[in-house]
């Protein structure tokens, strides 16, 4: 058997998931999927990126605490730069501007409301060796 690991589905823990879910939609551009207050827990997703949101109650007992850190693999500076333009446009919480790094991510940081960062980027320096 050849074994194939899928894309990970990360868990953000949320304080309001109504609110949370709202945010991730206005600013970030994510559908919701599907949603269950009572349980707590949403799912997300824009394109092929999937995620849970998860409110206190759902994570209650398991250890999950945030803010936590998502990193964002894009494919070109281009597309870093486009993603950083867009989320602008939208009020979403930017706290610096896509730049090229000397550790070979061009990359930049956004915020939600919860104080979890997406750290969004490319690898350059893997990528097709343009720098």
């Amino acid at each position: 058997m050849d074994l194939q690991f899928p894309a990970a589905v990360p868990e953000i823990p949320v304080t309001d998931l109504a609110k949370a879910l709202e945010y991730y939609k206005d600013c970030f551009g994510f559908n919701t999927d599907w949603s269950d207050a009572e349980l707590g827990l949403a799912g997300i997703s824009r394109d092929a990126c999937r995620m849970f949101v998860a409110d206190a109650g759902f994570r209650s007992g398991r250890g999950n605490v945030g803010p936590i850190m998502i990193w964002l693999n894009l494919n070109s500076k281009e597309e870093v730069n486009e993603l950083h333009r867009l989320w602008k446009s939208s009020g979403a919480t930017l706290l610096s501007e896509p730049e090229s790094q000397p550790w070979f991510l061009h990359e930049f940081t956004a915020q939600d409301p919860d104080g979890n960062f997406f750290r969004v980027f490319y690898d350059f320096g893997t990528g097709d060796g343009v720098q």
